[in-house]
């Protein structure tokens, strides 16, 4: 019913069924109408307030003198499948053990006070189940023993560089990142946190379970580590690009080329280079597919898609950032600037001014806001009987009422119940109808005739 229930917001998105605004124009007396959004965080068209948000929150941590990098954390394809069945518990895995890894790594490596804040992403180009986190890490931060600051260098060993950028052993972290998660895996299996099924199901057998474990326990994992941003590609862009698929769903507008009811084209980039070949081509699916595979990346209310660590994680930003300034001032080699002012984008402006709109008859400017109408409760618009609830939705909703009762109580039952609801809502309109009726007044030793006239002759 989520996946349901997501699609039936988004259907309704800027609809009149959500209520709004209406506006009229001084010049040509027109009548501009703007309808509520669905607010919905799948919504390619909504929650471009929390886009920003985000986004200043993470600008306010960067500090100039500092290397940042991106790490990207993949699970293998059979974990990917097992997450459409466990949604929250492998985010948790995803998220807890690319952090133990980031921190174990970076402690032991470098010995500074690590940070990281990561975003969840589980889709690939094609918009396949493909579960990762890309993490934003700073290449340094303060000791660990006196506080002063370090900046990650390159072990003095053949083939290092100490002019390149370098974090940690790339080879070291994706081991780790394995044998966390691993871990956690056998967790979560042996306090019965996991569910099965569909091609999975087999993994109910302890055999079959311990093979899946030894073939991706020998497999290489992903862990991807990007060097710093160039000087025309600065930290704040790297927020940026994590920022962009924060909401609305797995798949931009702008890559869509055609669709219609048979079928949707759209731009992916594929190739055996780490997130697919800058080439983008085009990628046809039958519509039915192409909205199964965008509904595999509708996440429960409860998940979160953005997690902050060590440093960064809320308890400790401010002192952090403080400690790094410190630091950074003490520090020959380094300068400190301020937080960068984060980039402005005009699809986040969170709800539209009067000054702001225009008249879309004439174009004026002039508008005055002349009626405003509520934002119905989701749960009125959805209820069953709603003349404002989708069709299709509508007509779901009597499906599973068919399914639920005539498994439960017997074949036929369903149409039984439907007329007996149906006799309910007349009598309770018939008898809404008598006591809406107004009441005249009666005189003794009239009926109600002569009562009508003597009213009328008292009056």
């Amino acid at each position: 019913m989520s996946v349901q229930s997501t699609l039936a917001k988004l259907s309704l998105c800027r609809s009149s069924a959500l209520g709004g605004r209406w506006y009229q124009c001084d010049d040509c007396e027109r009548i501009t109408k703007l309808h509520n959004s669905c607010g919905d965080r799948h919504c390619p068209c909504c929650s471009g307030g929390k886009r920003r948000d985000f986004s200043e929150r993470a600008n306010k941590l960067l500090l100039d003198g500092v290397d940042y990098y991106q790490v990207v954390f993949t699970l293998p394809e059979v974990l990917s499948k097992l997450a459409l069945a466990n949604r929250q518990e492998i985010a948790d895995l995803l998220f807890t053990s690319a952090w133990k890894a980031l921190k174990k790594t970076i402690t032991q490596e470098q010995g500074f006070d690590p940070a990281a804040m990561m975003v969840l992403h589980t889709w690939n180009q094609k918009l396949e189940s493909h579960w990762h986190v890309h993490a934003l890490v700073p290449g340094g931060g303060p000791d660990l023993v006196d506080g002063s600051w370090v900046t990650a260098k390159a072990p003095a060993i053949e083939g290092c560089q100490d002019d390149r950028p370098y974090l940690v052993d790339a080879i070291n972290l994706r081991h780790s990142f394995r044998k966390f998660a691993i871990a956690h895996l056998q967790r979560l299996r042996k306090r019965g946190k996991l569910r099965y099924g569909g091609s999975l199901e087999s993994f109910r057998s302890d055999a079959e379970w311990y093979a899946m474990i030894e073939r991706i326990g020998r497999q290489d994992w992903v862990s991807y580590i990007e060097p710093p941003p160039s000087e025309t590609s600065r930290a704040e862009h790297v927020v940026r690009y994590l920022t962009r698929y924060l909401t609305g769903g797995p798949i931009s507008d702008h890559r869509i080329v055609r669709a219609d009811d048979q079928e949707v084209t759209f731009l992916a980039r594929e190739g055996a280079r780490v997130g697919g070949e800058r080439k983008q081509v085009p990628c046809t699916l039958d519509t039915p597919e192409f909205v199964r595979r965008w509904c595999l990346h509708i996440q429960p209310d409860q998940l979160t898609k953005t997690r902050s660590w060590g440093g960064w994680s809320n308890t400790r930003a401010e002192a952090y950032r403080e400690k790094c300034r410190t630091a950074l001032k003490a520090s020959s080699t380094a300068r400190l600037q301020e937080a960068v002012e984060p980039e402005r984008d005009g699809q986040w402006v969170l709800a539209e001014s009067a000054s702001s709109l225009c008249c879309e008859h004439c174009g004026s400017g002039s508008l005055r806001l002349i009626r405003e109408l509520a934002k119905p409760s989701w749960e009125n618009l959805f209820a069953r009987g709603s003349e404002c609830s989708p069709r299709w939705y509508a007509a779901s909703q009597k499906l599973d009422d068919i399914r639920f009762w005539d498994g439960a109580m017997g074949e036929g039952f369903s149409e039984w119940y439907e007329w007996y609801l149906k006799s309910e809502l007349e009598s309770a309109r018939e008898s809404r109808q008598l006591v809406d009726r107004p009441i005249q007044p009666t005189l003794p030793g009239f009926d109600d005739a002569e009562t009508g006239n003597a009213h009328s002759q008292l009056v």
